[in-house]
């Protein structure tokens, strides 16, 4: 249980609840810790305590309540839930009738409920995923998970891939597809890569400050590009003759550039730093598509003009969060690339749930792109 930023967490047992009519009791086989929660636990970003915190994860039902539906296929209808089921779920539980709902942005519900964000006290209190069990709600969508998606592959679909579905679902469509820019190697952007190379992108270029992060992108379509602010920076006890020697280094190892200007077909942004927009429209072709997603914080006042943005006549796209059937997507992707891509190799070898701060810790340190935790280790 989190009770707040720079407190301990909380171990509490408590009974198992029932499910009510639409309901799934489900326990949880591995859960992953996304940035978001770090941003929680660091206290820059405020929710209501206390709270079981942790949205993405992979869970087995042990319990249904009465008419609780869930997906099989990706087009197919619904399906009764049965116990047993390895499923994935959405992240928020929607009414599915306000007029938000109605409009197609059932992630925006005027009645919203998002896992890993609520209260303790609120119905069950089993709303989140840094624990042994969950109890999904009626409104959220569960889709039951192929047998060869391992959880190391299938715990961050349900925010991350599932958001990048969201952003990139016309992609496929656009009349023109040469190349792509990516703006960040993080979880978000090797999904970005992989999901528009397979969209028919002859290049995805992808790029990062992070080294280790950039060395992963060719395993997921890209083609890596160190950012320009990297070779600036000094490091500590580095001397003029070293830096030099590191940026040589650097450039042997990421010999790629940025395309010319005006020539990419769609790119999107999915590292949270504004100055990177005006860099996207620029390089952006005439009549391109811009994806912004990352940017979901206070200090995102952009350095371009809207004079940029028509004269160029971009299709801006704003991303938060993702519909059920993006989710449904989402597992389908992951199901067809899994023998192309490695994506449980993004995510730790599990720590048990008692153990759950020193993943944290972890997933501090950037060296896994996903930190898992498992409630029996």
């Amino acid at each position: 249980v989190f009770h707040g930023p720079g407190k301990s967490l909380e171990h509490v047992q408590r009974k198992l609840p029932e499910p009510g009519p639409g309901e799934v009791l489900a326990r949880i086989r591995l859960a992953t810790i996304c940035g978001s929660d770090l941003h929680t636990l660091d206290g820059k970003r405020v929710e209501p305590t206390p709270s079981v915190l942790g949205h993405e994860a992979v869970a087995e039902v042990v319990s249904v309540g009465k008419g609780a539906l869930c997906y099989g296929a990706p087009d197919g209808d619904a399906v009764m839930t049965r116990v047993g089921d390895r499923v994935t779920f959405s992240t928020a539980d929607c009414c599915g009738s306000c007029e938000r709902c109605t409009c197609g942005v059932t992630q925006k519900c005027i009645k919203l409920f998002k896992y890993g964000h609520a209260l303790l006290d609120d119905q069950s209190g089993f709303n989140g995923c840094y624990a042994s069990h969950i109890m999904l709600r009626p409104g959220t969508t569960v889709v039951q998970l192929p047998a060869h998606v391992d959880d190391r592959a299938a715990a961050p679909i349900n925010c991350a891939l599932a958001t990048v579905v969201n952003a990139l679902e016309d992609s496929a469509s656009l009349p023109v597809k040469r190349s792509a820019l990516v703006q960040g190697a993080g979880m978000l952007g090797l999904y970005a890569c992989a999901w528009l190379r397979e969209a028919g992108f002859a290049q995805v270029f992808c790029v990062d400050m992070n080294l280790d992060r950039l060395r992963l992108v060719p395993k997921f379509g890209g083609t890596p590009v160190l950012a320009a602010a990297t070779a600036a920076p000094r490091g500590k006890g580095e001397d003029e003759a070293e830096v030099k020697r590191r940026r040589v280094r650097e450039a042997e190892e990421f010999p790629a550039a940025l395309p010319a200007d005006h020539s990419v077909d769609c790119a999107i942004e999915v590292c949270g730093v504004a100055a990177v927009i005006k860099d996207g429209v620029r390089l952006l072709r005439f009549g391109g598509f811009y994806a912004w997603v990352g940017l979901v914080h206070p200090n995102s006042a952009l350095p371009v003009t809207a004079e940029a943005i028509i004269r160029k006549c971009l299709t801006i796209k704003g991303v938060h969060n993702y519909t059920g059937a993006h989710l449904r997507a989402a597992v389908d992707f992951v199901s067809r690339t899994s023998a192309k891509y490695e994506w449980g190799s993004l995510v730790s070898e599990p720590f048990p749930l008692d153990r759950l701060e020193e993943a944290i810790e972890l997933a501090h340190s950037q060296k896994w792109l996903r930190v898992a935790v498992a409630p029996r280790g």
